[in-house]
């Protein structure tokens, strides 16, 4: 089964407007109805903090798509994270939902990097992203919100083919940035946790790259090493070539979790070069991922997402 319901078409604008996010899997029950929610064009660390509470963060079910080294060996292993990535926190409806994201290096030191078909929706809601997450310590470094212009839309960027393709014949746009507040001290998360570096142009085929990403029932995320090779899809419907990479153990959640290469176990950050996601969203297996391309389009998509976080 992939691992995140087909998104259906929505406008070509580029800002996600405020609410929920696809369904979640069958059988799965959403969280419970959120207390009511700041107005549109407000909403700081100090509210998200107030609002996604340790059961309420707890509660929340995968937008599914699906420390220490690792062996390069394709074995997925439970690791304590790294300040780097963590869960982006969504409301949908009367439902709580998180993919995976990671912090992205920007001048503005405030953009996370996630796959589209986490953020894409109508009415998401409640937006924040909190490093290493992890259940016996839901905010190490705390929560940073998904900031919201003055008409009360998310500040996300998806490429707008995305938008009208939808994700199966869009599956080589599933990438999305976020522009995120200061926490509740006023720091920017980069000045926190610091960031990857987004590469784009590098090859398909790489001899390491770490996998991090958020399981939807376990209590830490999960780290896996292996090399990764060009997949190119023969289905009409889902066109386009993608990174492939085989590693046990990833299920809802783990959507939007990053690909890093050359990563520095000093600084815990590394070279992202792609996000779980296109190919079915990330895969129709948990033991093999996939992420669109990251090239020119992507490259061209962080620039508007720089050029839309200097806006005031």
């Amino acid at each position: 089964m992939r691992r995140t319901l087909t998104v259906a078409a929505a406008t070509a604008a580029l800002l996600l407007p405020g609410g929920p996010l696809p369904e979640a899997e069958a059988g799965t029950a959403p969280a419970q109805a959120p207390a009511p929610a700041p107005a549109a064009d407000r909403w700081s660390a100090r509210e998200a903090e107030t609002f996604w509470t340790p059961d309420r963060m707890a509660s929340a079910v995968p937008i599914s798509r699906g420390g220490a080294p690792a062996a390069v060996d394709g074995t997925g292993r439970d690791f304590d994270g790294i300040p780097v990535v963590g869960r982006m926190f969504v409301m949908k409806g009367g439902g709580a939902y998180f993919c995976t994201a990671s912090v992205v290096a920007s001048p503005g030191r405030d953009l996370v990097l996630s796959a589209a078909h986490c953020l894409l929706g109508t009415d998401a809601r409640q937006v924040a992203f909190v490093p290493q997450y992890t259940a016996r310590n839901p905010q190490p470094y705390g929560m940073f919100p998904v900031l919201r212009d003055a008409a009360g839309r998310s500040k996300v960027w998806i490429d707008p083919r995305y938008r009208q393709l939808g994700a199966d014949k869009g599956a080589a746009l599933d990438v999305a940035f976020a522009q995120v507040g200061p926490d509740a001290d006023g720091f920017p998360v980069e000045d926190v946790v610091g960031g990857n570096r987004l590469v784009t142009g590098a090859a398909y085929a790489h001899k390491k790259v770490s996998l991090i990403g958020y399981p939807a029932s376990a209590a830490r995320p999960r780290l896996c090493v292996n090399r990764t090779t060009k997949f190119t899809s023969t289905d009409p419907g889902i066109p386009g070539s993608f990174l492939r990479i085989d590693c046990t153990g990833y299920p809802g959640g783990t959507s939007g979790g990053p690909f890093l290469t050359a990563f520095d176990e000093r600084t815990e950050t590394g070279d992202v070069v792609g996000v779980i996601g296109g190919w079915k969203t990330g895969g129709d297996t948990p033991d093999t991922s996939y992420s669109s391309y990251f090239g020119a389009d992507i490259r061209k998509l962080y620039e508007k997402a720089l050029a839309g976080a200097r806006v005031a």
